[in-house]
């Protein structure tokens, strides 16, 4: 059976017990439960490894010059350009110096290929003309009709046997 206190929301009592964050009161309730569950004991016992793990642990001195070479560094990023702070996480390393030529040759093919074609001029026309013309070809084709109209009437009285019945 699984112990209640190790689960999820109960973690944090187990994890404030063996940072010794944990009232005496409460720790004292904890530790009569640890001597009856073995797996809340393992999981102590675990933390108490960890934390004196930690305690023997010394941190490296940090240099002398560490201060002076992270302010630096900070001054030297606020100086760079949005470009460059946009673009630099994403290029290789050895691609960064060519970046830009090859940008601006995308820019100047895309110019190319997509710029509008000059428009063709239409010669000069008057609107008068031009409705002129349009009721010109009106006629004409009307005509065309009403010869076509003649010659059907034409070829039906020439061959009466064709006529449907």
């Amino acid at each position: 059976m699984e112990c209640p206190i190790q689960s999820r929301e109960n973690a944090d009592l187990l994890l404030a017990y063996c940072a010794r964050k944990l009232e005496p009161r409460t720790a004292a309730i904890l530790e009569r439960h640890m001597e009856s569950c073995p797996d809340c004991r393992a999981f102590g016992d675990e933390q108490r490894s960890v934390w004196a793990a930690l305690d023997r642990w010394d941190a490296q001195p940090v240099s002398p010059v560490f201060d002076r070479r992270l302010y630096q560094r900070l001054e030297a990023e606020e100086h760079r350009g949005w470009w460059d702070r946009a673009v630099r996480p994403w290029l290789p390393r050895a691609w960064r110096p060519a970046f830009p030529l090859a940008a601006a040759s995308v820019l100047v093919a895309a110019v190319l290929l997509f710029r509008s074609p000059a428009p063709v001029g239409f010669p000069e026309t008057n609107q008068a003309e031009a409705v002129d013309m349009d009721l010109e070809r009106v006629e004409r084709t009307l005509d065309d009709l009403e010869m076509l109209r003649q010659l059907n009437l034409m070829a039906r009285v020439e061959a009466p046997s064709l006529q449907p019945m």
